[in-house]
């Protein structure tokens, strides 16, 4: 088969996870806690946090989960399941601005995907954060162009596992849904990809997720993107 097009998750994938969202969310924890440091530890250790390990479990809320689902718990914890939108929206702001302050490249990240972009790949990417939140924390790293689709959760494509993004990424990009290697480090990742048909799907342990989270879904399990040109 030959492939074409390369759809990445973007958190753990093109971003080292913990490096770049461990300070992200304690910062928020703490403000929707209102500074009542034991409700913060408990809204991080209830959906994802195992603070003994110093990282975020593979599939957890915190890990996989998009920004209106976060908020969403983190509301209802906090006595205010009345005020979702507003908190979701605050919680984008945090990630907007805290995200890109503290965001982490994988190593290679540029030259990867030059490379894959220098070899007639089309790139995109696909993740649970917003699509300005994609902006916000990739610009930094001068590789945006290299991009041909952006997709978040409020992109209006749906939410992983869901198909949806794989086939948006396929219409912009006129490409058969056989053609496209989808990349991720959750097993959400693997999982929409499968669900959508694509011709390859890739784990990559520079997210919350362990080989053995990942090697019974996905075609090949991979330490990084760095792998990549060589394998497609």
């Amino acid at each position: 088969m030959k492939y074409r097009g390369i759809l990445f998750d973007k958190d753990g994938t093109l971003l080292d996870f913990n490096r770049t969202w461990l300070p992200v969310y304690l910062y928020a924890a703490l403000e929707f806690a209102e500074g009542d440091t034991r409700l913060a530890d408990r809204l991080l250790r209830e959906h994802g946090y195992a603070a003994e390990q110093d990282r975020f479990i593979g599939g957890s809320l915190l890990a996989a989960g998009n920004n209106r689902q976060i908020a969403e718990a983190w509301a209802s914890q906090t006595g205010r399941p009345g005020q979702v939108d507003a908190l979701s929206q605050r919680l984008n702001e945090i990630f907007h601005d805290h995200g890109a302050r503290h965001a982490t490249a994988v190593e290679g990240l540029a030259s990867t995907l030059g490379q894959l972009k220098g070899a007639g790949y089309r790139l995109g990417v696909a993740t649970a954060d917003s699509h300005q939140g994609i902006v916000k924390t990739l610009e930094s790293f001068d590789v945006l162009r290299q991009f041909d689709f952006l997709a978040g959760y409020d992109s209006g494509h749906g939410v992983k596992p869901e198909p949806g993004m794989v086939l948006a990424f396929c219409e912009q990009t006129a490409l058969g849904v056989d053609a496209v290697v989808v990349v991720g480090d959750n097993r959400h990742d693997i999982e929409m990809g499968r669900n959508a048909g694509a011709g390859l799907c890739v784990g990559v342990l520079t997210g919350t997720s362990t080989r053995d989270d990942l090697e019974d879904i996905a075609d090949i399990v991979l330490d990084d993107i760095g792998a990549l040109p060589g394998i497609v």
